[in-house]
C-alpha cells in the first residue's frame, strides 16, 4: 500500500471569545481509516461538509491531524518535521477544486508551474523554461502558454495548469480535491480522461474527492462513502454500484439523475438536513434520516465491519 491512514480525526475549536477558550469542537473527521495501493484510485464520496476535503488536508499535513496515523510509502507522515516533512511533501501533491482561485493571477503560467521546481532545488534558468513545456504538453496545453497569465484561459485550461503544477514534482501521490466539480460537464469528461492517462504512465495513486457518484464510478478503483465524519461504506466500484449496502449509500445512487428511470424504482430516499458535526446524533449519525431506523440505531454505533467479501458497512441491519 502506498497510502494507509488509521483512526484519523480532525476537531477544530468553536471559540466562545477571545479570553474563554474553546466551547465545543466541529468534529469534522472522526475516526477513519482506509488504504490505497499503488498505482490505485480511491474515491472518497458524501455531501458537502462531510469531511472528504479535511481528510485530504491532513494526509498532506496541510492542516494538522487531532490523531491518528498516516503512513505514506513506508513513512509515517506525522512524526516529520523540517526538512524532513517538506521532502516528503514532493512526493504527495493536491489539486483543488477551484481552478481560478487556486492560481496567482500576478504570476505567469510559466512561473506557476515551474515554482515547485524553483523552491525545492531542481530546475533553473533554461532547464526550468524546458521541463515546464513537457509539464504544459503533458496537459494538453501549447508551449507558448508560458508566458501568458490565467485570466487567459478557460476553466478547463486553468485545471490543466493546476495539473501541471501538481505534476512538476514527479509525486506518487495526487489528492484531487473536487477536481472537476467546478467545469462544465464536456470538459469534466476530459479532464478525467487526462487524470487516467497519467495515472497510467505515471504510476500514480489518487484519492479522489467528489460529491459526484458517477465521476467516482468512471474513475475509481474502490469507493469509500462519508457521512458527517465517519465513513459507512468501502468496497470496490463495481460492488458499491451494483449492491449498495448502506441506507445513505442507496439514496446517494439514487439521486444521481438517470434519463427514463421511474420514480417507482428509486432504491431509497432520504428526508431531513446533515446534523451539526459539533453536535453529532448518538449511535448511528444517520440514524435521524434514515428509514430503516431500528430501536439500537440512536443507542449505539455501528462498527465498520465486513458484510461481506471485501465489503464493508456501518449499519446495525448487517449485525
Amino acid at each position: 500500500m502506498i497510502l494507509r491512514v488509521t483512526n484519523l480525526k480532525k476537531y477544530f475549536p468553536v471559540e466562545q471569545g477571545v479570553f474563554s477558550g474553546a466551547k465545543g469542537w466541529v468534529r469534522a473527521v472522526d475516526g477513519i481509516s482506509f488504504a490505497i495501493g499503488e498505482g490505485q484510485t480511491l474515491g472518497l464520496v458524501g455531501e458537502s461538509g462531510c469531511g472528504k476535503t479535511t481528510v485530504g488536508k491532513s494526509i498532506l499535513r496541510l492542516i494538522e491531524p487531532t490523531e491518528g496515523d498516516i503512513v505514506f510509502d513506508g513513512v509515517p507522515v506525522l512524526s516529520l518535521q523540517g526538512e524532513r516533512l517538506r521532502k516528503l511533501r514532493r512526493r504527495m501533491q493536491i489539486i483543488f477544486q477551484d481552478p481560478i482561485s487556486s492560481l496567482d493571477p500576478r504570476m505567469t503560467i510559466g512561473a506557476t508551474v515551474g515554482e515547485p521546481l524553483r523552491v525545492h532545488g531542481i530546475a533553473r534558468g533554461k532547464e526550468l523554461q524546458e521541463a515546464v513545456a513537457g509539464l504544459l504538453k503533458k496537459v494538453g496545453l501549447p508551449p507558448e502558454s508560458l508566458n501568458r497569465y490565467p485570466h487567459e484561459f478557460s476553466g478547463g485550461q486553468r485545471q490543466r495548469i493546476g495539473i501541471a503544477r501538481a505534476l512538476a514534482l514527479q509525486p506518487k501521490l495526487l489528492v484531487c480535491d473536487e477536481p472537476v466539480s467546478a467545469l462544465d460537464v464536456s470538459i469534466q469528461a476530459q479532464i478525467v480522461n487526462l487524470l487516467e492517462e497519467i495515472q497510467e504512465e505515471m504510476n500514480l495513486s489518487y484519492l479522489f474527492i467528489s460529491h459526484d457518484l458517477r465521476v467516482v464510478e468512471h474513475i475509481s478503483d474502490c469507493v469509500a462513502v462519508m457521512y458527517l465524519g465517519k465513513i459507512v461504506e468501502a468496497t470496490g466500484r463495481d460492488e458499491l454500484y451494483d449492491n449498495p449496502l448502506h441506507p445513505y449509500t442507496r439514496a446517494l445512487l439514487s439521486a444521481v439523475p438517470e434519463i427514463g428511470r421511474p420514480i417507482s424504482q428509486v432504491r431509497g430516499k432520504i428526508s431531513g438536513e446533515v446534523a451539526s458535526a459539533i453536535n453529532p446524533p448518538s449511535g448511528c449519525r444517520f440514524h435521524p434520516r434514515c428509514p430503516h431506523r431500528m430501536h439500537i440505531c440512536p443507542l449505539d454505533e455501528p462498527p465498520l465491519g465486513e458484510v461481506c467479501p471485501g465489503h464493508k458497512a456501518a449499519c446495525w441491519l448487517y449485525e
